[in-house]
This record gives C-alpha cells, structure tokens and sequence, in this order.
C-alpha cells in the first residue's frame, strides 16, 4: 500500500451531482462506495467536504451577508454535508466519526487531534465538519491543516478536474496536464491547486497535494494504488 494515513478533500459541488444545489443520493453513494473499497485496503482516510452546494461563505459576503456571519454559515453547510457522507459510509457498513470545529454535540464530537489519530487507529473513516472554525479560511485551508495535524501522507484533492493544467482546461482546448509539478513551479506559473493559504500551509510543512477526479467512480482506489491519475504537487 502506498499510503498509511490520507486526508480526503471533497468538493460541497461535486455532491449536488446534476442538480444545481443540495445533495445527490447517487453522489454520496458513488462516494461511499469508492471511500468504503479504500478503507478496505487497510488506509487510514480523514475527510474534510466542503460547502458550496448549500452556501459559500464568500458569495454571500457579495450578496450584502455580513462576511463573518456568512462564513460561519458555510462552516454549518459543511457540516451538513459532513453527516450526510457519515449517513451514507453507515448505509454501506464503514465505521464513521463526525468531528466537528466547533463544539455542537451531539451532531459530532470536537475536533482534537489525539481524539481523530485515536479513531483513525481504530478503522474508523474520521470527517471533520466546520472549516477552521474562523472565519477568512476556506475549506481547502482546513483540508490542509487537519492533514498536516493528523499527519497525513498526502492530501488528495478530489475535484470534478482530472488534475492541474497550464490553463484553465474548460476555457482553453490547448491546456496541457501535468502528471507532477513542484510548489515552486504553481507558484511561479500562478495555477489555481488551491487558495493560496492552504497551500502554503502545504508547502511549509512538506505536505503533498494530488489533485484528481473524485467523480470517476474508482479513482480514488487508482490513486492510493499508485497508478498515475491525478497530478502530484511536490516539493
């Protein structure tokens, strides 16, 4: 196996499949399923979901919602989305906690790392819901930062792209993919991995990122397999 422990990041997007807001029975359960085979495979997997399919903290700043309030409820659609990928592990008969950032029981414990290692050691699938609790901080900062605090191998990045391209590859036909890429080369090229927080966050503590396509039913187990899907952003 070639990863021990990983941090799953999951796109709030990708879970409203083809409608235009909320959750997808079919996305949860293709989700489940991939999540369910690589827990099978003896890795330990934390998740971290965004939460944009019910509300994106920075849009309804635009709107005229107060920005810290409208962050904090986008942390609560993560969370919502959080429970719902627990709900749909627990149909498929995979071990789940929900730890949450900020405290709300009994919807999920509070996070601390000792209390996620402990359950990841246990087979349990571990999703921590609520952003960074702050407000400024996107879900991929969070996604960085739980990975880099329960010591992750790598942060996997799955995403409706099948990796990172020299442009936009939805805009511009020519783009080209890369399979690896260094943080410095993102940098200098200015490509959109991640907001700049979160993968700085990376960068400083040599955690590598691999960004994928999350709604290919299987990549997740072509990945951890080793297979060369996905781009791999290194030091």
């Amino acid at each position: 196996m070639k990863y021990k422990r990983i941090l799953l990041k999951l796109s709030g997007e990708s879970l409203q499949g083809a409608q235009k807001y909320g959750l997808s029975p079919e996305v949860l359960q293709s989700y489940a399923e991939q999540i369910k085979a690589a827990a099978a495979t003896g890795v330990q997997i934390g998740i971290v979901i965004g939460g944009g399919n019910i509300f994106r903290g920075l849009s309804g700043a635009k709107k005229g919602f107060d920005r810290v309030k409208s962050d904090q409820m986008g942390m609560l659609a993560t969370i919502i989305n959080s429970l719902a990928l627990q709900s749909a592990l627990e149909d498929n008969g995979v071990k789940c906690k929900v730890l949450t950032s900020i405290r709300m029981e009994p919807i999920g414990e509070y996070f601390s790392k000792a209390r996620a290692i402990e359950y990841l050691e246990a087979g349990y699938v571990v999703i921590v819901g609520g952003g960074t609790s702050n407000p400024y901080f996107t879900t991929d900062s969070a996604s960085a930062l739980r990975g880099i605090e329960i010591e992750a191998d790598v942060l996997l990045k799955g995403t409706r792209v099948d990796g990172v391209y020299t442009a936009d590859p939805e805009k511009d036909p020519a783009a080209v993919k890369f399979d690896e890429i260094s943080f410095e080369e993102v940098l200098d090229r200015r490509l959109k991995v991640m907001d700049l927080t979160a993968f700085t966050l990376c960068r400083e503590n040599g955690l590598r990122i691999i960004v994928f396509d999350m709604d290919t039913a299987g990549n997740l187990g072509k990945v951890l397999a080793g297979e060369k899907i996905g781009t791999l952003v290194k030091l």
